[in-house]
């Protein structure tokens, strides 16, 4: 409670309190806001990885957020094999989930491609259920179904486009699949 000159009144005095009180409140608002936000950019709350293999296990696509150079090829390692042992005979879009060192991962199947997210703290499995949902839902959109290798390396810069304007920086930016189909529409070099 803070010092106040002059006598104060019962209701003066328990106003005063209850004005301290919401401050205070205010006050811890503001710290775990802030909090937050100094964990996102020092890379605590994200997503860590999204990968694309084929099904012989090369890599199509990766993109790290927050991960070290030297532990990325071990992760890279770790997603392929984890695909390679669990992915025999699954259906397209069903997802699997597992627990790494407090980190999780989402992987699924589509058509001839799998797709890993990796993520930790506020995104977890749940999170990057829908994550995993929003991107499946899109590389389909551009690929006109489940695609093949082949059609999958054909729409490749389309693909990489619409997954920078889904995951950016380790964080889900975009889920609305209109919002993203206007975002990556390509224009030719001769209508700029």
């Amino acid at each position: 409670m803070k010092l106040r000159k002059g006598p104060l009144s019962i209701f003066q005095a328990e106003e005063a309190r209850q004005r301290d009180d919401d401050d205070e409140e205010e006050s811890i608002i503001k710290k775990e806001s802030r909090r937050r936000k100094e964990g996102r950019k020092e890379g605590r709350i994200m997503i860590l990885a999204v990968l694309f293999a084929n099904s012989v296990g090369n890599v199509l696509i990766e993109r790290f957020n927050g991960v070290p150079a030297e532990e990325r090829l071990t992760w890279r390692s770790f997603l392929v094999k984890l695909g390679a042992e669990n992915l025999k005979g699954v259906k397209n879009e069903e997802l699997l989930v597992a627990c790494h060192k407090s980190v999780y991962i989402v992987y699924t199947m589509l058509g001839d491609v799998s797709i890993f997210l990796v993520g930790k703290d506020e995104y977890d499995e749940l999170a990057l259920a829908e994550a995993i949902f929003i991107i499946t839902g899109a590389v389909k959109d551009i690929c006109g179904k489940p695609p093949t290798e082949r059609v999958f390396l054909d729409k490749y810069g389309r693909i990489c486009l619409c997954l920078d304007e889904i995951v950016w920086n380790g964080l889900l930016e975009n889920t609305d699949k209109d919002r993203i189909k206007r975002l990556i529409r390509l224009k030719p070099p001769s209508e700029f």
